[in-house]
């Protein structure tokens, strides 16, 4: 069983790495099998957070009102993870995420991870849901708030102990680490045209949205753009 690790979980805004944003990291770290720090921050997306996502996670557009500057909290968090290997219950959804964000940033984060979900499809066939839900309830282990990041890295910590003292044994190919590979598309910067046009939209209807202009990218401009004219209406004449 492999005692050293970092269990870490999202919550977004969506399904898609290309074109959702992170709203919350939560990890824990772990050595020699027991829980040694945990890390837990908000991040503020561009877009309000939908009723739909704040239903799932419990998550508003006020807790995450006062999050701290995107940059600093990835940086910290790729800092948190070096030199561990990654653990995550469908971790690639989770590390697609986290790539996309540090590389926006220029920050390497090439890791070696386990997950969970993929260890239960191969140990529980006899399980009709290998949710984390599902797997927290076989092993009565007790999420205490689902559905958010640190509270579910922890759950999976857990999973992965009950699973490795009851199967590795049988199932150690299920249970060896894999290199985690993902590439994330070459995005392009934002063009001038458009910052100078998503400030004159904000300042035009008095908005309070705060866009990282140095790293925003052209496709997150225009759909903060489009989702403000949607909204507010374009620039007035």
């Amino acid at each position: 069983m492999i005692k050293t690790y970092v269990a870490f979980d999202l919550e977004t805004t969506g399904l898609s790495e290309e074109n959702d944003q992170i709203i919350e990291i939560g990890a824990v770290k772990v050595q020699e099998g027991k829980v040694t720090d945990r890390f837990m921050q908000f991040l503020r997306p561009d877009e309000p957070i939908s009723p739909a996502i704040t239903y799932i996670t419990g998550i508003t557009n006020e807790m995450v009102a006062n999050a701290r500057n995107t940059e600093t909290v990835v940086q910290e968090f790729v800092q948190f993870c070096d030199g561990y290997m990654m653990l995550g219950h469908n971790i690639m959804f989770d590390y697609k995420f986290m790539k996309r964000y540090a590389g926006k940033y220029g920050l390497p984060f090439e890791r070696e991870g386990l997950d969970t979900l993929k260890i239960a499809r191969k140990i529980h066939k006899d399980l009709k849901s290998k949710s984390l839900e599902s797997l927290c309830s076989y092993y009565e282990i007790i999420n205490e708030a689902a559905h958010r990041a640190y509270h579910d890295a922890l759950a999976t910590a857990k999973i992965y102990h009950m699973m490795a003292h009851y199967y590795e044994e049988k199932y150690p190919a299920a249970f060896a680490p894999e290199p985690l590979l993902y590439k994330p598309k070459k995005v392009q910067p934002a063009t001038e045209k458009q910052k100078n046009f998503l400030q004159a939209l904000i300042l035009c209807h008095n908005l309070d949205v705060q866009a990282d202009y140095d790293h925003l990218t052209r496709s997150e401009a225009s759909k903060i753009i489009d989702g403000i004219i949607l909204k507010h209406g374009n620039l007035k004449r």
